[in-house]
């Protein structure tokens, strides 16, 4: 099935700026050579209007903030959906005034239709702070003319048939190339497409030119039509600069939230994941400048899920305090691996479960700390308290070989607690009957550390089990509690 989404930008001169304040209860208008060229509804409702003087502005609505345009801003606006977009489809295109075309035909039964695949990109497009108007039809053209139509009537045609009768219901002056031919057009009582196509060919390509004959055509699908592709780049590193400063966490996951959904874009496009990425944020530059504070996220598994990435992000921020406020983000992905391919089969494999932990560890270690999630390492020793050794989740493993099983409990005291002794027997709370042993250890004699001890698996009156151990080679040997079985 071929299907198209088209993605219009009406506000794009506003969002681009990413002002910190709603848009929609704001006054805020930009400013171009001098004159208003985009506005919000609360501008328009104070009397400023399209095409007037920044003087006139500012004496109607004084209150009203006036920003530049930033045409740089635009097109990294742009750029960075184009990039978001990239995780729905590989097929993403620049269109004619602000707005991308998606060719979404071969995504469709992966997210669930049409439908549904449009509300996951109006989703994504709200994460990036863009006003959109979204189309969907069989042609690029079409959905395009959908998408740029000014009522709240239906923008989509899943059909040529019903895409052929809405647009020929649109006004003429929906297409760039009919604009310089509005008052002739209107002149002859031509006000939607659908006049315009019964009238003469020869006639109307002679009075107005071929481009606008080839876009109504592309737009009907009777004619093919060329697209800009976007190509993602070979890497990633994208920066987020703010018009004001941020002085709490929850404003930068906000904005980190459009980094990710740009990279996520990104990975999807190239199919890769990342192991590790860096998120730095930059201070005010001047004579007390700060270096950017960094924040490093290292994986359990490589991920390239936005949903998964930005539940990390926002464990780790809510760990962090600001030194000082932030002006601009940069996230950066120094290096990415190939995705695992999915699993297509009925049951979960061993690698979806693994994948699943892996998650679980990732969000343990955001929450709580790489020092405080760690894994066992043990070292070749005989000595307990020289083998159990504990490392980062991230760390360098000492040995790649399997430990030996032994009976040892999960806890280790540090350093061993020394027992009592009461009818030659050890005391903890209770006199402690040796269930099991005696276990040799002698080792050491290389070092200064050197362990001469008989271990004993050791039971109270509550059937609670210990690890406890007699010194050898001493003349006033000593019982100690040296682990606790769980």
């Amino acid at each position: 099935m071929q299907l198209w989404i088209a993605v219009y930008l009406p506000r794009l001169a506003l969002d681009a700026l990413h002002p910190p304040w709603p848009l929609e209860v704001t006054a805020c208008a930009v400013i171009e050579q001098e004159c208003v060229m985009a506005l919000t509804p609360a501008a328009a409702s104070h009397g400023i209007t399209l095409g007037m003087r920044r003087a006139g502005a500012n004496a109607l609505a004084p209150h009203a903030i006036l920003l530049d345009r930033d045409l740089a801003a635009e097109g990294a606006a742009l750029e960075g959906a184009a990039l978001a977009l990239l995780q729905y489809t590989p097929d993403v295109a620049l269109g004619d005034q602000h707005a991308l075309l998606l060719n979404v035909g071969a995504s469709l039964r992966v997210f669930g239709g049409p439908r549904a695949l449009a509300r996951r990109v109006a989703g994504t497009l709200r994460t990036l702070g863009l006003q959109a108007h979204l189309g969907i039809a069989p042609t690029a053209g079409g959905a395009w003319l959908l998408a740029r139509r000014a009522d709240t009537e239906p923008r989509h045609a899943l059909t040529m048939a019903r895409l052929a009768r809405r647009l020929d219901a649109l006004p003429c002056a929906l297409l760039p190339q009919a604009q310089p031919h509005l008052e002739w057009l209107h002149g002859i009582g031509c006000r939607d497409f659908g006049f315009l196509r019964r009238l003469p060919r020869a006639g109307l390509q002679r009075r107005c030119g071929t481009a606008l004959l080839k876009t109504l055509d592309a737009a009907y699908g009777d004619a093919a039509q060329a697209h800009a592709w976007i190509s993602p780049p070979l890497a990633f590193k994208r920066r987020f600069e703010l018009i004001e400063r941020i002085e709490h966490t929850d404003a930068v996951l906000a904005v980190a939230r459009i980094l990710v959904e740009q990279m996520s874009g990104w990975l999807t496009a190239r199919q890769r994941a990342v192991p590790r990425l860096t998120l730095a944020l930059e201070h005010e530059r001047g004579r007390h400048a700060r270096p950017p504070s960094l924040l490093e996220l290292t994986l359990a598994e490589p991920a390239w899920q936005p949903a998964h990435l930005l539940g990390l992000l926002r464990e780790r921020l809510d760990r962090m305090t600001l030194q000082a406020p932030v002006v601009a983000l940069v996230l950066d992905a120094p290096h990415t691996v190939p995705q695992p391919a999915a699993n297509t089969t009925l049951f979960p494999e061993p690698a979806q479960v693994a994948s699943e932990r892996a998650r679980l560890l990732d969000m343990l270690t955001a929450r709580l700390g790489a020092d405080r999630v760690l894994r066992p390492d043990p070292v070749a020793d005989h000595r307990p308290e020289v083998a159990n050794r504990w490392t980062g989740m991230h760390g360098a493993a000492g040995s790649s070989e399997p430990a030996p099983t032994l009976d040892r409990p999960f806890w280790l005291l540090n350093p061993p607690q020394p027992l009592q002794v009461r009818r030659h027997r050890p005391v903890y709370g209770t006199p402690l009957k040796l269930v099991r042993g005696p276990e040799r250890i002698e080792s050491g004699w290389w070092d200064e550390a050197a362990a001469v001890r008989d271990y004993f698996v050791a039971e109270d009156d509550h059937a609670a089990r210990y690890w406890v151990y007699r010194e050898r080679g001493v003349d006033d040997a000593r019982w100690y509690l040296h682990g606790l079985y769980a």
